[in-house]
């Protein structure tokens, strides 16, 4: 089986390339490691490659790319892709800091990039911004949240943290409660794009920016019930929700089969389950707002 162990970045197409940049260097406070005419590469302030920006027609999450094993034989995984009737193709550095890929589409038609190595690009910059330790993990709304499930279950490796009722699951590949989430809707297209940050004081100084930017916050403070992440959520120019968040719950040990104990968890010990659509929304904080709602943006 191909195990995804870590989401490397995400690749997004955007109608105007130099204002998704200035947002991205300017409020999520992230580093512009490398510009091309139509694409450019952000990472980090640590240095690792986690959004790339395509110029294209449309707003849009266009890929993900996952880290597998250091000793992953891609041809072996190209065989798997080959016997689940998964087109695919193998590339090289095609990717600043990426080695070897793996490329495929997921249903939705999600391209999907599989690496195992790479390198920083640079080393603790410093930035204006937010400035997140990493990607988290990516939503999408999907026709058939269970079926998609199933596919990143089957095919990548995923383990189900939770669902909320039968619409909505959480989806980890290593230590963090989720790095994918589905959400069954009548349109497919990315529901948000999350990024840690360190603590609840770098939420604070996050939301101190985004007032000082006059970025509304369409939801949050608050702390979730499925993954218990302390998060806000706002519109990034090109309509998207992205979320930072801290304190996801962590599932340290996969034999023992809970969540790392913590003093907010309902349940003793915290393990994957199916919450209720009715409370499940958050532990404590303000309802999401109607801009949350409505979803991303359509601009």
């Amino acid at each position: 089986m191909i195990q995804a162990r870590r989401i490397g970045h995400a690749t997004f197409e955007t109608p105007d390339l130099d204002r998704a940049i200035d947002y991205h260097t300017q409020i999520t406070g992230l580093v512009l490691a490398e510009r091309e005419p139509t694409r450019a590469f952000l990472a980090t302030k640590l240095g690792q490659l986690v959004v790339r920006l395509d110029k294209g027609a449309s707003a849009q999450c266009t890929g993900l790319s996952f880290e597998v094993a250091p000793d992953a034989d891609f041809a072996a995984m190209s065989r798997q892709l080959d016997e689940e009737g998964i087109a695919n193709e193998l590339s090289n550095d095609v990717v600043p800091g990426l080695g070897r890929l793996l490329r495929f589409k997921d249903p939705k038609g999600t391209t999907i990039e599989l690496f195992s190595e790479w390198s920083y690009l640079g080393h603790h910059h410093q930035v204006i911004g937010v400035g997140p330790h990493k990607l988290g993990h990516v939503a999408f709304f999907v026709d058939d949240a269970r079926k998609m499930t199933e596919f990143y279950q089957r095919v990548l490796g995923f383990r189900v943290s939770d669902w909320v009722e039968d619409f909505f699951s959480f989806l980890r590949c290593g230590p963090d409660h989720h790095t994918v989430n589905f959400l069954t809707a009548a349109k497919t297209r990315m529901h948000h794009i999350a990024f840690e940050v360190k603590d609840f004081a770098h939420i604070q100084s996050g939301c101190e920016l985004l007032g000082m930017k006059s970025i509304p916050i369409i939801w949050g403070p608050l702390r979730h019930g499925p993954g218990h992440n302390v998060s806000t959520y706002h519109h990034n120019p090109d309509g998207h929700v992205v979320e930072f968040y801290t304190e996801l719950d962590q599932m340290k040990d996969e034999a023992l089969g809970y969540f790392e104990p913590r003093p907010w968890h309902r349940d003793t010990p915290q393990r994957p389950k199916v919450w209720r659509r009715e409370g499940s929304r958050s532990v404590w904080g303000p309802p999401p707002t109607e801009l949350y709602e409505k979803g991303p943006r359509v601009l």
